[in-house]
């Protein structure tokens, strides 16, 4: 089964980065993914200054604004899909991720198969 580990970064670095690992350690981590034939795919996100929102309203006009000023203090910085046998081995995967230590977390969803 596929799912969708999305990496929460509590506190970021100067770069954008989780201030609580290395890039050598997400270095590692995408290893052990592609070692243990896991990984379906993985991302980082750019920073989140670059990002922009779409909101379309009940009259069909859309409103753009710079970035998603969310009132929250957790960045959405990347995501793996994983595809495990079960819940139980994704969560095992998830906690050993880099960005699920200190203020981070790691968020598992199982991405839905309409063809089942």
């Amino acid at each position: 089964m596929k799912y969708m580990l999305l990496i929460n970064a509590g506190a970021v670095d100067g770069n954008g980065a989780p201030a609580e690992c290395s890039f050598e350690e997400w270095v590692s981590y995408d290893k052990e993914l592609k070692d243990a034939g896991i990984f379906v795919s993985g991302e980082s996100l750019a920073d989140l200054v670059t990002a922009t929102t779409v909101q379309v309203g009940q009259d069909g006009r859309r409103t753009v604004t710079d970035g998603p000023f969310a009132e929250t203090r957790e960045v959405l910085g990347g995501f793996y899909v994983i595809d495990v046998p079960d819940l139980d081995v994704a969560l095992d995967w998830a906690a050993r991720n880099p960005g699920a230590r200190g203020s981070g977390s790691v968020v598992v969803r199982p991405i839905a198969d309409f063809g089942a």
